[in-house]
């Protein structure tokens, strides 16, 4: 198992082919059973984001687990990937077999004003 935030795996993308250890930090990457990716969609995608993003997706497809946490839906996704064809075929290769859980709710940081959280009233 390995656990990374979107915007570090591929700031270390980016870094990796500028060293030449590119194919190298890729395998670290798509080798794992599962990769956890947290807070993919945080901000757009620039340079070769997109196509390390997808080539993290196709080199995973059916060979091990991914799990992604996102603030946005599943829709919002596409335009990451710029060209429309490129994203077509990485969210095709996401959602073949996956378990899509959308959390609806008020925020755990953030509870509506005047409510405490359960252990915080707990420990009044």
């Amino acid at each position: 198992m390995l656990y990374i935030a979107a915007h570090q795996m591929l700031t270390q993308l980016r870094a990796a082919r500028a060293d030449q250890t590119y194919e190298r930090k890729l395998l670290r990457l798509t080798g794992p059973d599962l990769l956890i990716v947290d807070d993919l969609c945080e901000r757009p995608l620039e340079g070769d984001e997109p196509i390390d993003l997808y080539e993290i997706i196709r080199q995973r497809y059916e060979r091990g687990a991914m799990l992604i946490t996102s603030n946005r839906d599943v829709e919002e996704w596409y335009p990451l990937f710029v060209d429309k064809l490129m994203a077509s075929a990485a969210m095709d290769r996401l959602l073949h077999h996956a378990h899509v859980v959308v959390l609806e709710g008020n925020s755990y940081r953030n509870p509506p004003t005047g409510k405490k959280r359960k252990k915080d009233a707990d420990d009044s």
